[in-house]
């Protein structure tokens, strides 16, 4: 079995005039992401991997969670790949996660995010929220090899409010 937690960063700010890769989470942004990641532990593997894209709003909301479920942050791996809205793109970063690794917390953007779990999830979703959580399970032992899988747990913001 392999599990994968997909993350869309927090909310983020457009007020600044900053490249799009440096825009940092909102006061809300960092409401949802505490919340949403209060919520989360009984639907974390006991162990997994946590990787992050390098963007600003993915790195804060990943920070953000760590602290909150208790992961190291200095063992975020943080990759400039999964700075992408193509779900092919992100595809491809996951199919290459070594096979030793059973479970991934991935931090990233939409629509990427969106498309790829409705892509390998069997529960549709219009649209993946920021901070929003989705955990995949795939029956298989090879990242490479994933295809559609079961949707095992949605959390969003909203629903929590």
């Amino acid at each position: 079995m392999k599990n994968l937690i997909l993350i869309r960063h927090a909310k983020s700010s457009w007020e600044a005039p900053l490249h799009d890769k440096d825009r940092p989470l909102t006061h809300k942004g960092m409401k949802d992401a505490h919340l949403v990641s209060s919520h989360v532990s009984d639907f974390i593997p006991k162990s997994y991997v946590m990787w992050s894209s390098t963007a600003e709003r993915a790195l804060e909301t990943a920070l953000i969670f760590a602290q909150n479920i208790a992961y190291p942050i200095e063992c975020i791996d943080f990759k400039d790949e999964l700075y992408t809205f193509d779900e092919n793109k992100l595809e491809k970063v996951i199919k290459s996660c070594d096979n030793g690794i059973e479970s991934v917390i991935l931090f990233g953007h939409n629509e990427a995010i969106t498309n790829f779990v409705n892509k390998f999830g069997d529960a549709f979703i219009n649209d993946v929220p920021t901070a929003g959580f989705v955990s995949l399970q795939f029956d298989t032992d090879s990242w490479d090899r994933i295809k559609k899988g079961k949707t095992k747990k949605i959390i969003f913001p909203k629903e929590l409010k």
